[in-house]
């Protein structure tokens, strides 16, 4: 089974392309920092260690991230390991790791993520009640007989 599970926060804004084919798909690349479970401990030193993982999401998932990840974003995404290879321009072949991104989304809320540009949404939509000013839900007037605590 291949099957990664990572949070951590984009380390740039994504690198978002479309294919030059009939059907023109999008394909967005971009890192995580992702904190090991445990600090390096070299003389005496207890800082934290991480990784930078490079991720590739395609269609509307790039779409999705291309719209609303910013730098800095702490996102949760589920995916598979792939691996590759190519020749670059000097004739020396280079070999790849990627997380293909299957599942993407937000691990702050709103108001944790700072002022990002501002500009994100929820990653799966809110109840039509939700205030997005407080964070609270709006009670309708009348119905305090029934609300099951006091």
């Amino acid at each position: 089974m291949n099957k990664v599970i990572l949070m951590g926060r984009l380390t740039r804004d994504p690198e978002v392309r479309y294919s030059q084919n009939d059907t023109s798909m999008a394909i967005a690349r971009y890192s995580l920092a992702v904190d090991r479970r445990f600090a390096r401990r070299n003389e005496g030193s207890n800082e934290q260690t991480v990784d930078f993982i490079n991720c590739v999401a395609f269609g509307k998932s790039a779409e999705f991230a291309e719209k609303y990840f910013r730098q800095g974003m702490r996102v949760l995404i589920t995916g598979r390991i792939q691996t590759g290879s190519y020749t670059n321009k000097d004739g020396q072949r280079v070999y790849t790791t990627d997380v293909v991104v299957e599942d993407q989304e937000f691990a702050d809320s709103k108001g944790a993520a700072g002022n990002n540009d501002g500009g994100f949404a929820p990653a799966r939509p809110s109840a039509p009640a939700m205030d997005a000013g407080d964070g609270f839900m709006n009670i309708p007037e009348g119905i305090d007989e029934e609300l099951p605590f006091n």
